[in-house]
């Protein structure tokens, strides 16, 4: 079995960095959606949303930055263009929302699916003790799921 400068399979460090490079275009939409919203967010609850959203899309920035980031280390390319994002993506993107229900909803329902593939990749790395990846991705499912929690906790209140 041929190796990668970190011991890793080099055929299955490819599928690894797929995965990474699909990630890393559904962030950039729930980031682009984040900075929407944050725009675009109306009502009584605009102070406190306006600064928990731009909360959400700077930290959004940053595991962006990590993930691709991590598809370099790994002996990849990180995708970096409109076309490659929009041809990966999967979530829905949110355009001219400014209702704090709807703004809220779209968030819980992108960071789910980005959960979804953060599990399919740590699968992955784990099958190769690919440690590094699967570092980066406990870290953004434990705090996602938080975020959700949280978000959730909010729609119940606004119900």
């Amino acid at each position: 079995m041929k190796t990668n400068i970190l011991g890793l399979p080099v055929k299955e460090s490819e599928a690894i960095v797929n995965e990474l490079n699909i990630l890393l275009s559904n962030f950039q939409v729930y980031y682009q959606n984040l900075r929407g919203i944050h725009w675009n967010i109306r009502g009584k609850r605009f102070f406190d949303l306006h600064v928990k959203f731009e909360e959400l899309y700077t930290d959004s920035q940053i595991k962006i930055d990590l993930i691709a980031e991590r598809v370099l280390t790994v002996g990849g390319t990180p995708l970096h263009t409109f076309e490659d994002y929009v041809k990966h993506n999967q979530l829905v993107v949110g355009k001219n929302i400014s209702i704090d229900e709807k703004a809220v909803q779209l968030i819980v329902t992108s960071l789910s699916h980005l959960l979804k593939l953060e599990r399919e990749i740590l699968n992955k790395s784990a099958e190769i003790n690919d440690e590094g990846t699967n570092a980066l991705m406990s870290d953004f499912i434990a705090e996602q799921e938080k975020t959700i929690w949280m978000m959730q906790a909010w729609l119940e209140e606004s119900l």
